[in-house]
């Protein structure tokens, strides 16, 4: 084992659309008000994208910011691994498309639909890619665009989501810091608490799924909140364990942000003091596969995360799927 290969995140970039859609906004638009929008979510406001915007725009965006940071060109780039549930379109991927925008003419790659958990699991395909050694240098990116499937008549789910995406460079490791290991899990019971019945094979776009409100997000609240506070911690333990680590050896926890009572319950049961969780869902809301990129990138601009830290990502999105990986932070 000497010789193995070790994969590490050699550069991070994200991006989010200009337009603001504020708690004062929804005010407007919904029965609802911001007190009860920030004493149930924490949420302030969310990004929202323009008329035409898709899900492969904001990923482009974030790729192009995550190659400048590492000085290299699109050509370089050998795979790219897309976690996103609101593609442009069923087919080709959004892969396709920011391959081509891009222009990483030597690139191929897919999507991966993970949910919230997108971005983890699309992290881990890309680095078992390079410590395979079938590639050195591999795109990796979380990408939404939720409003394209929320009502905004349902209080319920319309104040929750925002868009937005985040990119890493993966790379073979030189030192000892490199992404250690990951869980994953599926509890695909949970799939009727949280999915959207339209448009798939099974109920294809007809005028019957757009009156019956069929594309859009449908949720049960209560059991997404418990499923997540119980295995976000769950999966976040077992790894550390397995690994021979403690919850307090972690510099940063990097959690999905759905919600700040799920992540505030999830950082309790771990034992985590405030400065070892970061939280940023005030200013994006949940942006789905984009939320752990734009977290660590809050934390870099908020000092709390730096090179060699220990850091897990958490994460439970609809399936249900529940996904942590642990690394050393590297860039």
């Amino acid at each position: 084992m000497a010789n193995r290969v070790r994969a590490k995140i050699s550069a991070l970039g994200t991006y989010v659309p200009p337009r603001l859609l504020t708690n004062a906004d929804l005010e407007k638009m919904v029965d609802t008000s911001s007190d009860w929008i920030i004493s149930r979510t924490g949420i302030r406001q969310r990004h929202i994208v323009d008329k035409g915007v898709a899900a492969s725009h904001l990923a482009v965006e974030a790729a192009k910011k995550a190659l400048a940071e590492r000085g290299i060109s699109a050509t370089e780039i050998e795979a790219i691994f897309v976690g996103t549930v609101t593609p442009d379109m069923m087919f080709p991927s959004t892969a396709c498309l920011v391959q081509d925008r891009l222009g990483a003419k030597g690139a191929w790659g897919f999507d991966i639909s993970a949910a919230c958990s997108g971005f983890v699991y699309a992290l881990q395909t890309g680095v078992k890619f390079v410590e395979s050694g079938a590639h050195k240098k591999v795109l990796v990116i979380g990408s939404d665009v939720m409003s394209s499937v929320i009502d905004y008549t349902d209080r319920a789910t319309c104040v929750i989501f925002g868009d937005g995406a985040g990119a890493v460079v993966i790379e073979p490791a030189t030192d000892d810091n490199y992404c250690i290991d990951y869980l994953h899990e599926v509890d695909g019971s949970g799939g009727c608490s949280l999915y959207m019945p339209g448009g798939g094979s099974l109920n294809p776009s007809s005028h019957e799924t757009v009156d019956k409100k069929m594309h859009y997000v449908h949720q049960d609240g209560g059991a997404v909140f418990k499923y997540a506070v119980r295995n976000m911690a769950e999966v976040s333990e077992k790894l550390l364990a397995r690994n021979g680590f403690k919850p307090s050896d972690v510099n940063l926890l990097v959690p999905h942000q759905a919600n700040r009572r799920i992540i505030t319950a999830t950082a309790e049961r771990l034992g985590l003091k405030d400065e070892q969780v970061i939280i940023n869902i005030d200013e994006f809301g949940n942006t789905t596969a984009g939320t752990i990129p734009l977290a660590l990138d809050s934390a870099r601009q908020q000092g709390k995360l730096k090179k060699g830290d220990l850091v897990l990502l958490a994460s439970v999105g609809a399936g249900f799927t529940t996904g942590a990986a642990l690394l050393r932070w590297a860039c």
